[in-house]
C-alpha cells in the first residue's frame, strides 16, 4: 500500500514564502495510535537532521491526532523542539471516550432504560434499536427549537461535560447530537488499548452550572449505569493512550474550536487546568475559534497563530489568548471572537460559519 502525507493546508504557503522546511510522517501504524506518531514524528526529526542538517529552531504542529501527538511531543522531547501549535487534539487522554460512553449511557438513562439493562459496550442493535427509540422519545426531528424534556435534558448534560456555558452551543448539539449516538461502541478499547477505556465511576452528571446537585440531578445520577477502565489501558509513558500531564518546557500555543462535540472544548480547558497544576501557565496560550466542525479553522488563523508563537519564541513577546477556565468569560456571548477571522460560511447544516453569531 502506498503511504502518503497531507499538506499542511492553511500553513503551506505561509511556511513557504517564509523560508521554512517542513516535514510529515505518515506513521507506521493505522488507526488512532498517539504513541507510535510520536515515536515516528521524533525519529522523523532526527532522519531531518541527519539528511538535511540540523535547522536553527525546530516547531511542532498538528490538528486532531496530530495534536495530540504534538502536546505529548512537547512534553516528553522539549529540547528537541523549540515551540508547540497544537490544534484541536484530546489532551483529556482517555477522558475523551468516557465522554462518548456518557452521552449514551444518560441517554438510554433518560428515555427509562434500567441500569441493569443500559449497554455497555454497545450490543449488535443497538444502533439499529436502541438508538431510534432515543431519537424518538426525544423527538430529535424537531431540531434547534425542540422543547422536549428529555432531549433538553441531555442537551443540558452535554453542555456541562463539553465545556459549559458557551456561545454556539445550541447550533453545535443540533449538528452533533445524533453523531455522537454513534459513538457508542461494541469494542470497549475504542482500538486504541487492550482493554476497556471508559472510566464513568466518578462522573457527575449536571443539569445546570450550579456544582450542588438538585434532587433531579441526583436522581438522573442514580439511574446511570457505572463503568470502570481496565487498569491497562490508563499506562503512561509512551504506551497504551499518552497522557498529556501539562509538564510544558517550551512555549505553546492551542487552537479549539468551542462549537467541536466531536472532541470537546473540554478537551482544551483540561489541558489548561494540568498546565496550570504544574505552574506552567507562562508557557501557554490557548485560542478560542468560533467554529462548530471538528479542526474547523480557515488560513488566517492559523497562520496568525503560528506567527505569534515563533514571535514568542524568538524575541520573548508572549501573545494573547482566551481566559478559558473563567466559566464567566466563557459563558460571554462574544467569547472567541478576539481570534476568529471569518471567511466563508454555508447554510446547510455543516455551517462552516455562522455569520449571524460572530
Amino acid at each position: 500500500m502506498e503511504l502518503t502525507v497531507s499538506n499542511p493546508t492553511n500553513l503551506r504557503e505561509h511556511l513557504i514564502k517564509n523560508g521554512y522546511a517542513w516535514a510529515a510522517s505518515s506513521y507506521s501504524t493505522n488507526g488512532y495510535d498517539v504513541a507510535q506518531g510520536v515515536k515516528d514524528t521524533h525519529s522523523l526529526g532526527t532522519f531531518f537532521n541527519g539528511k538535511v542538517g540540523k535547522p536553527k529552531r525546530v516547531y511542532i504542529t498538528g490538528h486532531s491526532m496530530g495534536g495530540h501527538v504534538t502536546a505529548v511531543l512537547a512534553e516528553q522531547y522539549p529540547k528537541a523542539y523549540d515551540g508547540a501549535f497544537p490544534m484541536c487534539r484530546v489532551t483529556g487522554d482517555t477522558e475523551l471516550f468516557d465522554y462518548f460512553g456518557s452521552y449514551n449511557f444518560v441517554a438510554q438513562a433518560l428515555v427509562g432504560i434500567e441500569k441493569e439493562k443500559q449497554q455497555f459496550p454497545a450490543s449488535s442493535t443497538y444502533a439499529t434499536e436502541t438508538v431510534p427509540t432515543i431519537m424518538a422519545k426525544m423527538e430529535f426531528q424537531n431540531g434547534i427549537s425542540n422543547q422536549n424534556i428529555l432531549y433538553n435534558k441531555l442537551k443540558a448534560v452535554t453542555e456541562n461535560m463539553s465545556g459549559g456555558d458557551r456561545p454556539l452551543f445550541d447550533v453545535a448539539f443540533e449538528n452533533y447530537k445524533s453523531f455522537l449516538l454513534g459513538q457508542h461502541t461494541t469494542a470497549p478499547g475504542y482500538g486504541v488499548a487492550p482493554g476497556n477505556i471508559v472510566n464513568t465511576a466518578d462522573m457527575v452528571y449536571q443539569l445546570d452550572n450550579d456544582p450542588a446537585l438538585s434532587p433531579e440531578e441526583k436522581e438522573l445520577n442514580e439511574s446511570v449505569i457505572r463503568v470502570a477502565a481496565d487498569p491497562s489501558s490508563k499506562q503512561q509513558g509512551l504506551t497504551g493512550v499518552p497522557k498529556v500531564t501539562g509538564n510544558i518546557k517550551i512555549p505553546v500555543l492551542a487552537m479549539h474550536n468551542i462549537g467541536d462535540l466531536f472532541v470537546p472544548f473540554s478537551m482544551e480547558q483540561i489541558y489548561g487546568e494540568r498546565i496550570a497544576e504544574k505552574g506552567n501557565s507562562d508557557l501557554f496560550v490557548p485560542r478560542a475559534i468560533r467554529d462548530i466542525q471538528h479542526c474547523g479553522f480557515n488560513k488566517q488563523e492559523e497562520v496568525e497563530g503560528f506567527s505569534d508563537l515563533v514571535k514568542w519564541v524568538e524575541e520573548g513577546v508572549k501573545p494573547k489568548g482566551d481566559d478559558i477556565l473563567n466559566p464567566e468569560v466563557v459563558a460571554d456571548p462574544n467569547f472567541g471572537k478576539q481570534f476568529t477571522r471569518v471567511s466563508v460560511f454555508t447554510t446547510d447544516n455543516t455551517q462552516k460559519r455562522l455569520l449571524e453569531s460572530l
